[in-house]
């Protein structure tokens, strides 16, 4: 059949006659639409690439800790849980750069302003932050300093050995004095501690008094008070003008805050959410120094994911057990068999737990109360086909992420 237009199946002009054209046409938008998807597609593919190597670039290697570490690999503790990991992060008080001169000269020295040993057990449904006071006596070895020169070996204050050797000092000095793995370790200076805080909007505090400190720069009314990077610095640094005075209090504070801290970034979904996590990347990966199995976003992020879906209520503070060192009270030292038992629990994977200081002078003795855990003891005794008792989960002094609520 053929129309007047002589087109095969066709209609007279102006009817079906122009489907060719308007296929035409169609052809060509899909092609203009998928040109543009295509385009849309590799722009954000470099647009992904670009931020994940400026995360990545961030990042500062130590390979100096990580080859004085090798040098000692005989001397230092063995792996006694497969899949737990152990990682140091040290508070450096360096006063060198821009973002932390304001707070003193630099020396051309630094000490570990705040040190604390988190656990990570294998199956991943808790992890234990331990604080050890910058004022511990403890034995230090030789070390390596920066002048190529090595220190002898003493006993002194904890904090001595990030400064005569860095962070390769201070984790031989936690696994002399622990007898645990370090498998992994961050450094992170003043600067770097502000804008990690400013990037989740500040944490959240409650103070019970006004505080007016000049020497940490603070100064805070007294209630619920939202904390950003100056002001949250001040207030985890401050010693003398809160509480007794004391460095104990000033831990306490610390983990307070961390557990705030830990809490916000998981309630208000950080950790998936693309916008609000890439500040905080970014603020992390610029401001940490780490070993070279940390020294990548594809580190950090393995690390981060197996600890984002532990329930707030078994991410665990506390502060190694310890009393005033006896020749000067103004220096601390490990309480034993507290300290050893507590190390024992973290070398074996086995679970601790914590709670408020209790208010009589027992609380040290039931601190502890059927701690003396070996491997494998509490398991079920196959030779009788019986149960054994399950020995008492040892409780120390400490508290939780999910009691970080401002009260």
């Amino acid at each position: 059949m053929t129309d007047s237009a002589g087109i095969p199946g066709g209609t007279a002009a102006g009817g079906a006659g122009r489907p060719p054209r308007s296929r035409g046409r169609r052809r060509r938008l899909l092609r203009w639409i998928g040109l543009g998807a295509v385009f849309l597609v590799l722009a954000g593919t470099a647009t992904g690439w670009w931020l994940y190597n400026k995360l990545d670039g961030n990042i500062t290697e130590d390979t100096s800790a990580a080859a004085e570490l090798r040098r000692y690999e005989r001397e230092r503790p063995a792996h006694l849980a497969t899949g737990a990991q152990n990682i140091l992060l040290i508070g450096s008080d360096s006063r060198s750069g821009k973002d932390n001169a304001r707070y003193g000269q630099d020396g051309g020295t630094q000490r570990s302003d705040t040190t604390i040993l988190l656990h990570l057990p294998q199956d991943r449904r808790s992890a234990t932050a331990v604080s050890i006071p910058r004022d511990l006596m403890t034995d230090i070895p030789s070390c390596l300093q920066p002048d190529g020169s090595r220190t002898a070996a003493r006993f002194s204050q904890f904090n001595w050995a990030f400064q005569w050797g860095g962070a390769a000092c201070t984790i031989r000095t936690v696994e002399k004095l622990t007898g645990i793995r370090v498998d992994h370790h961050m450094v992170i200076d003043f600067g770097g501690f502000k804008k990690m805080v400013d990037a989740i909007g500040g944490v959240e505090v409650c103070l019970k008094d006004p505080v007016n400190d000049a020497e940490a720069k603070l100064r805070l009314a007294a209630g619920r008070q939202n904390l950003r990077g100056e002001q949250a610095l001040g207030y985890v640094r401050a010693r003398h003008s809160l509480g007794n005075g004391s460095d104990t209090e000033r831990m306490d504070r610390q983990q307070q805050f961390l557990g705030s801290l830990v809490k916000k970034v998981q309630s208000n979904g950080v950790l998936l959410n693309p916008t609000r996590l890439y500040p905080l990347l970014d603020a992390a990966t610029s401001s940490v120094t780490t070993d070279p199995g940390l020294a990548s976003l594809r580190g950090l992020y393995e690390l981060v994911r197996g600890m984002r879906d532990i329930p707030t209520h078994q991410v665990k503070f506390l502060t190694v057990p310890r009393k005033p060192y006896a020749p000067d009270p103004n220096r601390d030292e490990l309480v034993e068999p507290d300290a050893e038992r507590l190390f024992r629990q973290l070398r074996m994977d086995k679970p601790v737990t914590v709670a408020p200081p209790e208010p009589t002078p027992t609380a040290r003795a039931t601190e502890v109360a059927g701690a003396d855990v070996e491997a494998g003891s509490d398991t079920n005794s196959a030779d009788e086909g019986t149960v054994t008792p399950q020995v008492p989960v040892p409780t120390f002094t400490g508290t939780t992420a999910g009691n970080a609520d401002c009260r």
